[in-house]
Parts: C-alpha cells; structure tokens; sequence
C-alpha cells in the first residue's frame, strides 16, 4: 500500500482556531489600513529570479540559499516570492506608477522561504505589507508606524509589543559609520565569530545583528551612528521622534538596529514581543530609498514594513465565533425548496444562518439547540401548504406561525429584541 501523501516540511494545514485566527488578523488589517488610506495592491506569487537578486543582492542568504527557484518551460530564471517590497517596486517601474505618487499601498499573502522550520516561522509563510512609495518626508515614516500601531491595537496584542527604532542615517552618514564601524571590528576579528569575520568583509554593519555571544562585548563598543550624522540626517531623526510622540506612539531607542543593504535610508524600525522566544519581532521595516532607483528605476524615496501572520495570529486571543443566529428546519422532501429560499433571504438580509441537512426532526432541533442560535424556523408540509413557516424562540420555547413573505422581517424584528409576532 502506498504511503499516504503528507504536506511539505515547513508548510500547514490550517482549520478552527488556527484558521479563525489568521483570518482574524487579516480582517483587521484590511479594516484599520482603510482608515489610513492604504489601497490594496497585488503582485504576482513568482517573479523572474533577477528581481530580487537584483534588489536583496547575490550574496544574501535570502538570495543565496533559501529562495524557491526554478526554470519555466521557456527556459526563464523564475523564483516564488520571498517578500513582497522587490516586486512592488517592479510593479511601480515597469507601469509607470510614478505618475500616481504617493502611493499608499497594502498586501498580504503566502511567501517562500527554504529555511529551518521553527516556532512562528515557516517555508511557506505569509505577511501583511504597508508601504508608501513616492514620500520622502519623515511624516511618511511616521505614517506607516502608525498604520502598524494601529493594527497592533486593534488585535489586542499593543501592551505585549515594543516599538524598537534607529536610523542608518543618509549616504554620507552611512558611509562614513560603516567605514568606522568595519575599522573597529577589523581591529578584533580574531575575536568574532566565524559569521561575523564573513560579514566584515562584505557586510559589516550586519554585524551588529549578531545573537553569538563571541560578539556581544566588540557589539557594544561598537562606533554608533549618532556621531556621523551629516545635520540632513539628524533633522530627519528628529521630525520622526518628534512625529511618533505626537501621534501618541512610544518607542525605544536601539542603536544596533540596522538593515544591512546599501538602499536603506533613515529609519528602520521593529516591533518586538517577549512572547514568542527569539523569534520575536512581529513587524518591521524600514526607509528604503535608493531600491526603486537600484533596480533601474527612477529615483524614488519609499518606506514600508512587512509583519508575519502566523506570529500575529499566535498573539491574538482566541476571536469569537461568529454565531449562528438561526437555524432552518426542514421536515419532508416538499419542504426542503422554501427552506433553501428562506436561507438564502435570511443571509442575503445580514442574518447568520444555518439549516440541518440530515437526521430525523428530533436530531435537527438537537443540533439548532447546540448551534447556538436564538430562533429555529420549521418549515413541514403543513407549513408549505399555509404558506407560513414556524418560528420558535430556542430561549423560552415560545413558538408562533409567521408568513412565509414576512419571515425574514419577523425574525430580524426578533433578533433586535422584540416579542415573537404572528
């Protein structure tokens, strides 16, 4: 006997809570990222592998070693989607979206990444994504923090989440820090770790990231930016501290934050819980506005962040079920038509409905009860030839005939808390 097939390693099935959660997360951001004027955009799920070579660069581990990549039929470099920024900035380059800047755009759907599975990561994830492209003012910045905070607040997980922010300053200042930073690591790199002795060639503000305690003491020492500011980049630090405080948004300092590749400007931010062990950032991201012009486009300051579903819906509280408020019940074949036209109006009116498709009248009246709804309708053949249908109160047991034309208003008339009414 063949061996039954079994998901991909890092992937999931989802269903009940897990999935009530997921969607959780998804309603409320597509709820709060209207009120902030974010129009929703879509990308393709697989691009042309150049895209995010291009963007996140040959020598990145993203790039390197955990892209999904693989050769069309027309012999095309293709890979699945590992963020959603590079192809945003694709879609705004090759469309000419320019001519609609600032855009204020949002995304959410399933990404892919070949790396080790753990708590609140997988190979096939998914994000939401906020992004204002065409703005290179600080208020910009202080907009999609906002719209993250906002969300945050809306899922009820704020009070368990800190906002962590840092600048990479402008290119002056971030040539001139990474020069000193890269000179006092230089100095100790017998002292790194094999990790950050191949950074300090390549990348050595990454160092900074470090988690290995080999690095931990050189990281502290380590030159910060603040004493490279070109009086630009300071200004800007400035307009953005000064905007999150009064948008009412606390934040924390964290001078090691950084994002290594060249196209980051200004502010970089995370927001990080305690709550899910090292992998506890939640959303983050970032002013990124040399990507649209190193990608052959034009110039184009942009800022954006990206947050992790799963790790949201692992915060959230368990959302509450939607309940179903009445359940239709049908007896006999000759009943089985109105019930399915009542359901239907009932649903179309706003009202949550359900009916049972199997059992004896007992069993169905059984399952009402344990559905949670407030009213059953029963619909038999005696109901059919009158043209009326019963409504019967699952609370008190109460039960009044209603006409079969009247029953959608006699019974939303109900659900607001009035009598039941033949």
């Amino acid at each position: 006997m063949s061996k039954a097939p079994q998901k991909p390693r890092g992937t999931q099935d989802m269903i009940g809570e897990a999935a009530a959660r997921f969607d959780h997360v998804i309603e409320t951001f597509n709820r709060v990222r209207k009120f902030h004027g974010f129009g929703r955009v879509e990308v393709p799920v697989f691009e042309a592998t150049a895209v995010f070579a291009r963007s996140l660069g040959e020598t990145t581990d993203v790039v390197s070693k955990e892209m999904y990549e693989f050769t069309d039929r027309g012999g095309d470099a293709m890979c699945l989607r590992p963020e959603f920024t590079a192809g945003i900035a694709r879609a705004y380059i090759e469309n000419g979206w320019q001519q609609l800047a600032p855009l204020k755009l949002a995304a959410w759907g399933p990404l892919f990444r070949y790396e080790r599975p753990q708590k609140g990561r997988f190979r096939q994830f998914h994000q939401l994504d906020a992004e204002i492209l065409g703005a290179g003012e600080p208020a910009a910045d202080v907009e999609v923090i906002a719209l993250g905070q906002h969300l945050l607040d809306e899922l009820g997980i704020a009070d368990d989440v800190v906002v962590t922010l840092n600048s990479m300053g402008d290119p002056t200042t971030r040539a001139a820090w990474s020069a000193a930073v890269a000179a006092h690591f230089a100095a100790h790199r017998g002292d790194l770790s094999e990790d950050s002795q191949r950074r300090l060639e390549a990348n050595p503000l990454r160092i900074l990231d470090s988690k290995d305690a080999r690095d931990q003491a050189l990281v502290a020492e380590a030159p910060q930016i603040d004493a490279f500011f070109t009086s630009d980049a300071g200004q800007f630090f400035e307009k953005l501290q000064a905007g999150l405080q009064a948008s009412g948004i606390a934040w924390t300092r964290n001078a090691r934050l950084v994002r290594g590749l060249d196209y980051y400007r200004h502010t970089v931010f995370e927001f990080v819980t305690q709550s899910l062990g090292a992998q506890g950032t939640v959303l983050g991201g970032g002013r990124y506005d040399g990507l649209i012009g190193h990608m052959g486009g034009p110039e184009t300051p942009a800022v954006g962040w990206a947050a992790g579903i799963e790790r949201l819906a692992m915060l959230v509280a368990e959302p509450a079920a939607n309940p179903v408020q009445v359940a239709v019940v049908a007896v006999g074949a000759e009943a089985e038509g109105p019930a399915l036209h009542l359901l239907n109006g009932l649903r179309r009116a706003g009202i949550a409905a359900e009916q049972g498709w199997r059992g004896n009248l007992k069993k169905k009246m059984e399952r009402a009860g344990k559905s949670g709804a407030r009213i059953a309708v029963l619909i038999g053949g005696d109901e059919v030839a009158g043209g009326i249908v019963t409504m019967r109160d699952l609370g008190s047991g109460e039960q009044v005939p209603v006409a079969m034309a009247e029953a959608v208003a006699a019974i939303r008339a109900r659900l607001a808390g009035g009598g039941l009414k033949g």
